[in-house]
């Protein structure tokens, strides 16, 4: 069984992650998902997009799946794929889940959330802007955005969700319905620059600027229960309803004339950050004022909105301070930020929209809202426009997304491997080794846990060895950079020094237990130590849960997913505790149980812990160091070791070895190891002739 199980590793660390396309759905799979009197046509490319018929035979729209254009990755690493029906004129049909395997909704809140979430396009249009979330106090009021209602401990999955959903669309809009450009938008040129001021802005129509009058307004609600609802436009016609100027800040140049010193600074160190948006800034002079009563900074503005070539922009404040530079209209000045990778190109036409917005009557008011629209281009001299642009392996999309954490989390596994590599004699010579173990462990289960969902699971191993056993890509793998990364660290440690690496300093829950012991210890709470005997008989249950999982694989592949909810990473870790009671009641019970019984459920039940095991033969030395005296007579180091990973011999059994380098500590320090002692306290005595001193 353990060479069948050393093979199943083997396996894991040898095989190369090949990167692979998702097939599209067969005609049979879409035509489950269209209704009558639509009917499937024809498909349309290798993208999963198929022609939607009417009931005459003609063309009424597309019907397509998400996961081939917008392999948007959710948190399990995979994309979530969705069915979308849309008509010729950009309304959705319908929308309806087709796969997905996001933690929360596999066995947490369940699908019904999410199929419910999924339900709320239906009679919306792309050219609308719909957003997750609510709206605040009363700025949905006359607002020009759709409001999207997410599901409570699920927002991050559903906006995944709807970001794929609309990133589709637009793609499906652009190469399908006449007029939409396909083309790449164009960027700043961070190679051209001019000596610009306000006044060459305004000249040379960079800076543009749009002025309506209250009888203007007036006007537009004319015949409208809302005509006589604003005295201030009656009491002033010639007055400025609207005086708006708006700029691109996307280039440098532009940006340096408009903007004083510290706010270009502020902006430049935003775009260092974010370079894929592009900065719009608005000066409004009049007494519009450009947002609601109720906005709040760094979200959507409700009275804004913005298209180009008949699609939405998504607008949102950038959240920065302004101050303008001289010569430039004072007034209420933002800066919004668009997104360019959403198909905006600031070198063509686009549509800013303004409300007007009036209330009728007292107590729930009637809202009338009437748009004002500017029209801006920025000159094709500022900005490169790209050529063909090949769209990116979504592994390689996963990488640029989570680049930040990558990087961070390379910094710390390297300097971790080096502390307990290198460096673990002194490391485990530190008087407050405890508190700095405690710590290390904190921010690895912060970090490599709850913020970055590093959590290791049997699943993974067991999915490539599904994926051999089919024939597959292993492209799920990286999908999630992150765990995969936790996993080269894991495997290096496997090599390097057995399972404990990553048993001892790489996991998370098993950090969660060992909080928890101290804590019972701290408590004085009575502790469980089962008899060698037993011990050794505990630990073999590992071993029959890891052989029945693998056996699963090959019985009932189906019910991986059920088996491996014997683990309680998913619960305790993905997703916060946030499922239902019998696997909150598992997962915690464990933790408790830790405080009387030190990490139990690593020693004895843990499948990944027994895989690590096996894998740990994969070491290439015996790297704890040991004297002769070590077992005859000495025992100290096995009876301090909780893990009970040192036999009577003084052998270190390195299956059952965490890592804690608790016994380092003890080899090294003169004060605690017996050979030491005795020969210290031999140094200080008078040596009597024939005796020699122990040798160290």
């Amino acid at each position: 069984m353990r060479a069948l199980l050393l093979f199943l590793t083997l396996s894991l660390v040898t095989l190369l992650p090949r990167p692979g396309a998702a097939e599209p759905l067969d005609r049979a799979a879409m035509e489950a998902f269209v209704y009558a009197p639509y009917a499937l046509g024809d498909p349309l490319g290798e993208k999963g997009v198929w022609e939607l018929l009417n009931s005459g035979g003609g063309l009424a729209g597309y019907a397509f799946e998400t996961e081939l254009m917008a392999p948007l990755p959710g948190f399990s690493g995979a994309p979530l794929n969705i069915f979308v029906m849309l008509d010729l004129d950009g309304q959705f049909l319908d929308v309806r889940l087709i796969e997905h395997n996001e933690p929360i909704f596999v066995s947490g809140l369940g699908e019904a959330p999410l199929r419910g979430f999924l339900e709320q396009y239906s009679g919306h249009a792309i050219s609308e802007t719909m957003v997750v979330g609510t709206a605040y106090g009363g700025g949905g009021e006359g607002s020009a955005l759709v409001y999207l209602d997410g599901v409570t401990k699920a927002t991050a999955s559903v906006r995944i969700a709807h970001e794929s959903i609309m990133a589709a669309a637009r793609e499906v809009a652009r190469e399908r319905m006449a007029g939409i450009s396909s083309g790449p938008p164009a960027h700043p040129d961070p190679d051209h620059d001019e000596a610009l001021d306000w006044a060459a802005l305004v000249a040379q129509g960079i800076a543009t600027h749009k002025v309506v009058s209250n009888a203007e307004v007036d006007a537009l609600f004319a015949g409208t229960v809302w005509a006589d609802d604003d005295p201030e436009a009656t009491e002033d016609p010639e007055g400025a309803y609207l005086d708006l100027w708006m700029v691109d800040l996307g280039p440098a140049s532009i940006a340096r004339a408009a903007l004083a010193p510290e706010t270009l600074e502020e902006l430049q160190r935003f775009l260092a950050i974010s370079p894929d948006e592009e900065p719009i800034l608005l000066i409004e002079t009049g007494r519009h004022g450009l947002v609601s009563p109720d906005f709040v900074r760094n979200t959507a503005p409700d009275w804004l909105s913005a298209e180009q070539d008949g699609l939405p922009i998504a607008l949102r404040d950038a959240d920065l301070f302004v101050e303008l530079a001289d010569g430039v209209p004072a007034g209420t000045a933002m800066i919004l930020r668009t997104d360019r990778r959403l198909g905006f190109d600031p070198a063509r036409d686009w549509t800013l929209k303004v409300a007007a917005v009036r209330e009728h009557g007292m107590f729930q008011p009637e809202i009338g809202r009437r748009d004002l629209e500017l029209t801006h281009a920025t000159p094709e001299r500022f900005f490169l426009r790209p050529g063909a642009v090949e769209t990116l392996p979504p592994w390689r999309e996963a990488i640029l997304n989570r680049q930040a954490d990558l990087i961070a989390l390379c910094v710390f596994l390297i300097v971790l491997l080096l502390a307990v590599g290198p460096a673990q004699n002194r490391l485990a010579g530190l008087r407050i080794f405890t508190p700095v173990r405690l710590g290390i462990l904190a921010v690895m289960t912060g970090f490599i846990g709850f913020w970055g969902q590093g959590q290791l699971s049997i699943v993974t191993p067991l999915g490539v060895l599904r994926t051999a056993l089919d024939g597959g890509s292993y492209a799920f793998l990286l999908y999630d950079p992150f765990s995969l990364l936790v996993w080269a660290a894991a495997i290096a440690g496997l090599i390097l020094w057995g399972r404990g690496f990553f048993c001892g300093w790489l996991c998370p829950f098993g950090a969660l237990q060992e909080f928890a012991s101290h804590l019972g210890r701290l408590l004085r709470l009575p502790q469980i130590e089962p008899s060698p005997r037993w011990d050794k008989r505990l630990k073999g249950l590992k071993y029959v849960v890891l052989a029945g999982m693998i056996a699963t694989v090959f019985v009932a592949p189906g019910e991986i997913d059920t088996v491996a909810e014997i683990e309680p990473f998913k619960t305790a870790i993905t997703t916060h505790f946030q499922r239902a009671w019998p696997y909150i009641a598992w997962a915690a019970g464990l933790i408790v149980l830790s405080a009387v019984l030190f990490k139990g459920f690593c020693r004895y039940l843990c499948p990944l812990g027994a895989l690590m095991a096996i894998g740990g033969l994969l070491r290439g030395r015996d790297w704890i160091a040991r004297r002769s005296e070590c077992g005859s007579p000495c025992q100290l180091c096995r009876v301090r070791c909780r893990y009970g990973a040192i036999e009577k011999t003084g052998k270190i059994d390195y299956s059952e070895c965490f890592q804690c380098l608790d016994c380092v500590k003890i080899h090294d320090d003169p004060a605690q190891c017996v050979p030491l002692v005795l020969a210290q306290r031999a140094r200080k005595r008078p040596i009597s002739r024939g005796q020699e001193v122990p040798a160290e």
